[in-house]
């Protein structure tokens, strides 16, 4: 099953997704995380990657998808993907089905961690920037990423909604309670792919 974990910087998804690799043996594929390395490698890429990510940009379609099918290929025989901080645009999110289509899969499901306070979302970050030492984890930067996510990346839910494949999670529930939550969704949906054909 290849699911994308939705929502805003801060409100959880990595956290989640990392919890779905360990429980079910998914294959997380983090962009932010994929582009942190690259920034660290002091490659020329790398320092591009770096600027844009320090003024809190979208980094271009092309790179990060060309990071993404590398990853697809690199884990060829992973039960499923989970996808954290991709698509952020409907150009992507063609991209990537355009990508899973060539190797006979799709999207299966949405998972949006809905959350409506940005305050909330800047605590949660800043926090994260204390103990994690991200330098990308600023309240200017956030504040750009939740600009960018607001005009671009939440049109992506008219996209999969359009689909049928996007369930809502209460984002700013505890850790265990979106576990909970996404777990029960996840388990419902291989369910349903259990089922004969009437």
């Amino acid at each position: 099953m290849n699911l994308i974990m939705f929502g805003p910087p801060g409100a959880g998804k990595g956290t989640q997704a990392t919890r779905l690799v360990s429980e079910r043996g998914y294959v997380q594929l983090s962009t932010g995380d994929m582009l942190r390395a690259a920034r660290s490698s002091g490659t020329p890429l790398g320092e591009k990657v770096a600027g844009i990510m320090d003024r809190g940009d979208l980094v271009s379609d092309e790179i990060v998808i060309a990071l993404i099918e590398e990853q697809l290929e690199v884990h060829d025989k992973a039960p499923g993907f989970i996808f954290d901080g991709f698509p952020r645009t409907v150009a992507q999110a063609e991209a990537l089905d355009g990508l899973l289509r060539g190797r006979g899969e799709a999207v299966d499901l949405v998972v949006n961690l809905r959350v409506d306070d940005e305050d909330e979302l800047i605590r949660r970050v800043q926090k994260r920037a204390a103990e994690q030492g991200r330098a990308d984890d600023t309240e200017e930067v956030l504040r750009n990423r939740l600009a960018n996510y607001n005009a671009l990346t939440a049109e992506l839910l008219t996209y999969y909604e359009s689909q049928g494949i996007v369930r809502h999670v209460r984002g700013l529930d505890s850790i265990e309670a979106v576990a909970a939550q996404t777990a029960e969704i996840l388990d419902e949906e291989k369910g349903k792919r259990k089922q004969p054909a009437s």
